[in-house]
């Protein structure tokens, strides 16, 4: 799915998370929660942030095990649909 210069898939057993050049995988397994995030920096001071913070775009927190992601968007709702389908 493509939104905002952010694609998310979810495969079997991890999240695909693409945006520009990088790629992250994230197994399911380690996903802790995910939630949104109403402040405009990210309340995780040491998250992986990802998309561009604009005033308007909406924020998704995805915590793991071992280390918190940071997603801005536009379209919150399909990607936080993707992550929990």
């Amino acid at each position: 799915m493509f939104t905002a210069g952010i694609n998310v898939e979810k495969l079997e057993n991890e999240l695909i998370i693409r945006w520009q050049f990088a790629e992250i995988k994230i197994p399911l397994h380690e996903i802790t929660d995910v939630a949104e995030d109403d402040t405009y920096g990210g309340k995780e001071t040491n998250a992986i942030r990802i998309g561009h913070p604009y005033a308007s775009t909406d924020r998704i927190l995805i915590k793991t095990r071992s280390q918190s992601y940071l997603l801005f968007t536009s379209n919150k709702s399909k990607i936080v649909k993707v992550i929990n389908s």
